[in-house]
């Protein structure tokens, strides 16, 4: 079913929208919460989560990209799911993804930040659009589906070497950028 049917059925509020975006995303949506929490259980109730999410939030919401808006949201909420156990079990992919990025990204912002937020994201956007596609992709490997290194070179027929270098270079890039932009 095509995405334009799914959302439809989440305006007539049928309750097979859910098994629709289950068939259609749920692979998907499991892949980034277990590449979050490395817990399979953890991952599918996060997936649970999002389902539970996207049948309170559509309607009013209608996202523009069905894909995006549910790899986002399975993003966070599992983020926050790690959160919670961090203090219980520490390790995995989110931890070490975040502290390679700390160096680049600015400190959590103040309520009143919200619109810097907005252009922050904004501005990294922009940094991504200008990498090269490959660049590009190692990148949101590891940052945004936080696969690991190993993971990359499998995917990418890179070695581990070039792999690293290529995320130290994009990070120093993205340092450089965001002073530029006056975020550092």
């Amino acid at each position: 079913m095509e995405d334009e049917q799914i959302l439809a059925l989440f305006w007539q509020r049928d309750e097979r929208a859910i098994a629709e975006l289950d068939a259609r995303y749920g692979a998907y949506c499991r892949r980034i919460a277990l590449r979050i929490l490395c817990s399979a259980e953890d991952a599918e109730e996060t997936v649970s989560d999002v389902w539970l999410r996207a049948w309170n939030a559509i309607p009013p919401q209608q996202p523009r990209v069905l894909s995006a808006w549910l790899g986002r949201v399975t993003r966070n909420l599992s983020i926050s799911r790690a959160r919670e156990k961090q203090a219980q079990k520490r390790g995995g992919q989110l931890e070490l993804a975040l502290e390679e990025l700390s160096e680049c990204i600015p400190a959590p912002f103040s309520t009143e930040g919200e619109a810097e937020a907005r252009a922050l994201e904004q501005s990294v956007a922009e940094f991504l659009r200008a990498l090269e596609p490959g660049q590009r992709d190692v990148f949101l490997a590891r940052y945004w589906y936080l696969a690991s290194v190993e993971e990359i070179c499998r995917k990418t027929g890179f070695s581990q070497s070039k792999v690293k270098s290529m995320l130290q270079r994009i990070r120093s890039r993205l340092r450089r950028y965001l002073q530029e932009e006056g975020y550092l």
